[in-house]
């Protein structure tokens, strides 16, 4: 048993002083306490032995021991503090109110600036953006925009059926157009009203530079008293002079959709040659863009609209198409290829 007096505890607390001294970082610090008020120190076996003493040594000596402990833990506890400090004062200073280093994200890929940048021209001219589901059933895709029940668009080898139906047993697809935005914005909405609807599609094409299975079409929409060609003609070449940032003329071609009569292709002048010839163009001086027409009666009766009352204006392009136009694009498939030139374009 280690020796019990205050001697012994006097010769341990200067020990203690001088280890405390020379002590350089908090490691070292940690070792003193240890050493000197650890489980297995020689104060502690002192502490533990004062339960031995006579009653007079163990009230004397006691709390001598117990003033000892408190002392050098004092101590302990101050020169921890001192050391926080002085290792603070020694870091750079930090200015909390400065602003951040801004982390980097990515951006958004070609098609999504080619999408933005379409939604702002057309909300600039009043339009509004709506959004719809992509799978779509069989009266919303095709009964309603007028497409015949034996239309070839309705065959598995041009559209992806699902196996899924609706409870009712309709027949359930991937939407091959935007087109059926038309119906249900129309069964909630009373003219006049200028929409546009973005978004994705899917059509069982054989994949070339030309066409895609998966793609973005962006349909628009304008309903009212006495819309005519003439406003669509006018919303169309506003747009594309925008979009190009050049003077862009619209041509109509006579065409069939069943959901607008008169149906048209639109062209527009070449971005490239303005209209002169070159191999763009094929030189003939057009690049042909996508389909349009006035929407025909029977869809507005679909909609819920009494036949004859309205009328209005559809017309829809590809928007990988307007993307390939204007930043000189050749191949369809490298938009979903990887290509870094693509994604961090």
């Amino acid at each position: 048993m280690a020796e019990i007096s205050k001697e012994k505890i006097e010769k341990i607390l200067e020990l203690f002083k001088k280890c405390i001294e020379k002590v350089e970082n908090e490691k070292e610090l940690e070792e003193v306490k240890v050493k000197f008020l650890g489980r297995k120190s020689d104060f502690n076996q002192i502490m533990k032995g004062l339960k031995d003493l006579s009653d007079g040594d163990k009230k004397e000596i006691g709390s001598y021991a117990n003033e000892v402990k408190k002392n050098m833990a004092t101590i302990l506890e101050d020169r921890f503090e001192s050391m926080k400090n002085k290792e603070f004062s020694n870091k750079e200073w930090l200015d909390v109110t400065a602003p951040g280093e801004k982390r980097k994200i990515g951006r958004l890929n070609i098609l999504s600036q080619t999408q933005k940048e379409i939604e702002d021209i057309f909300i600039s001219m009043g339009f509004e953006v709506v959004d719809g589901p992509e799978i779509e059933t069989e009266w919303y895709n095709f009964d309603a925009l007028n497409v015949p029940k034996n239309h070839p668009a309705r065959d598995a080898w041009d559209t992806f059926w699902l196996k899924q139906k609706t409870s009712s047993g309709e027949r359930l697809a991937p939407r091959p157009h935007t087109s059926p935005m038309q119906i249900r914005y129309m069964e909630k909405h009373q003219p006049p009203f200028r929409v546009i609807i973005p978004g994705r599609c899917f059509r069982h094409e054989a994949i070339d530079a030309n066409h895609e299975h998966t793609f973005y079409q962006f349909e628009a929409l304008l309903v009212g008293d006495d819309i005519t060609v003439a406003n669509f003609k006018d919303v169309a070449k506003k747009f594309f002079s925008v979009f190009f940032g050049k003077e862009i003329e619209v041509r109509l071609r006579p065409s069939y959709f069943p959901f607008t009569e008169p149906s048209f292709e639109f062209d527009i002048s070449c971005t490239v040659c303005g209209g002169r010839g070159c191999k763009s163009c094929k030189h003939n001086g057009w690049l042909e863009v996508g389909g349009a027409g006035m929407v025909n009666q029977r869809v507005f009766e679909a909609a819920g609209y009494e036949k004859g009352r309205y009328q209005g204006f559809a017309w829809g392009f590809g928007i990988e198409r307007l993307a390939m136009m204007k930043y000189k694009i050749d191949d369809i498939r490298i938009f979903r290829s990887g290509d870094l030139r693509i994604i961090i374009s």
